[in-house]
């Protein structure tokens, strides 16, 4: 590391965005068993399991209503072709809060491979690191005392700016986590809801959001790769420019880049939700 103050701004900023980043890429191909050792998924589990019992008994309370409402008497009821509907419905129904966790995960694995087959195609095994090019280095400490202090001000901001980006980052990446144990401890709840042909739709609306978080990885990965390719070509500078020109163009150039895939990654959510047309 340099001995510049100048240049140790920038580069503890761009070292704490490249162990963000990193970290992100390790999150991503984490599954929730693994996650923090698997503590948390042991917790989700048991919740999982105490939470059927409720479903269970929402099960029948939604058959019941369902068929209360589709029916206009009980005569159609004893209809051969109605009544195995209604217990086909309700059999599936049951399975999916018996089974619900296991078909989540299976969920959550094909889109897990979808994720190693992105990174594979895009030839990416880590994240990129992002460094400061020795070009700007040594045009920063070619600068005097004076014209230093100017230099110090703006590496200042843009250091603090980057290292705020880096947390928003990896808190956005925990999020989903967090997202994914709630999603999976509740599930047998909306699940239920599949008994009644009236309250099926809250369960399909389930089905998709949790789809949607999941999808979220291949959005963040994307949008990592994206902003890697980016950063393997640095701003261009203009060598005959002042210093304090060429830092602030470097460092607004790299703050609007590191911005586009906050947002990106803040945003998908919101990006697979309009894929899929909630």
């Amino acid at each position: 590391m340099s001995d510049n103050w100048v240049v140790q701004n920038l580069e503890n900023a761009l070292e704490t965005w490249n162990e963000k980043l990193a970290e992100i890429w390790q999150l991503i191909t984490t599954t929730p068993q693994n996650f923090k050792g698997g503590g948390i998924w042991g917790v989700i589990v048991n919740i999982n399991s105490a939470v059927q019992a409720i479903g269970l008994a929402l099960l029948v309370l939604f058959f019941v209503v369902g068929m209360v409402r589709t029916c206009g008497s009980f005569s159609e009821v004893r209809k051969p072709e109605h009544a195995l509907k209604l217990f086909i419905r309700f059999a599936l129904a049951k399975g999916a809060i018996t089974y619900g966790m296991e078909l989540m995960l299976a969920l959550f694995n094909i889109v897990q491979g979808t994720i190693g087959t992105i990174m594979t195609a895009a030839g990416f095994s880590s994240a990129q690191q992002t460094t400061l090019p020795q070009e700007m280095v040594d045009t920063i400490e070619s600068c005097g005392f004076f014209e230093s202090i100017s230099l110090w001000a703006v590496t200042l901001i843009g250091g603090l700016f980057i290292t705020v980006m880096s947390f928003i980052l990896i808190m956005t990446v925990y999020g989903r986590f967090f997202k994914l144990y709630m999603y999976t401890a509740l599930a047998p709840v909306p699940f239920s809801t599949f008994a009644g042909e009236p309250s099926q739709n809250v369960g399909k609306s389930f089905i998709k959001s949790y789809c949607a978080v999941c999808l979220e990885g291949a959005v963040i990965v994307l949008a990592c790769i994206i902003f890697s390719l980016f950063a393997a070509s640095p701003p261009v500078v203009n060598p005959d420019a002042a210093a304090i020109t060429q830092v602030w163009a470097y460092i607004g150039e790299l703050l609007f880049n590191m911005l586009v895939l906050v947002g990106a990654v803040k945003m998908s959510d919101r990006i697979i939700r309009e894929m899929m047309r909630l």
